[in-house]
């Protein structure tokens, strides 16, 4: 399940409907998703990822 990061200082507010919207997806399980929307990547773009991890350091060094 996801989380939702609020940094200091920030203020979010929710209307009635969005708050009911968020308890529905707080008791949702991995399987209830829809993920049929979203095209499967190709082998081309597969062979291109990194970990994160990689890609930070990467990052760090390059600064």
């Amino acid at each position: 399940m996801g989380s939702l990061v609020i940094k200091r200082g920030m203020k979010l507010e929710f209307t009635p409907e969005q708050l009911e919207e968020i308890k529905i997806w707080e008791q949702m399980t991995d399987d209830e998703i829809d993920y049929s929307d979203i095209p499967p990547l190709t082998d081309e773009e597969l062979a291109k990822m990194k970990p994160a991890r990689l890609r930070r350091q990467k990052n760090k060094l390059a600064s």
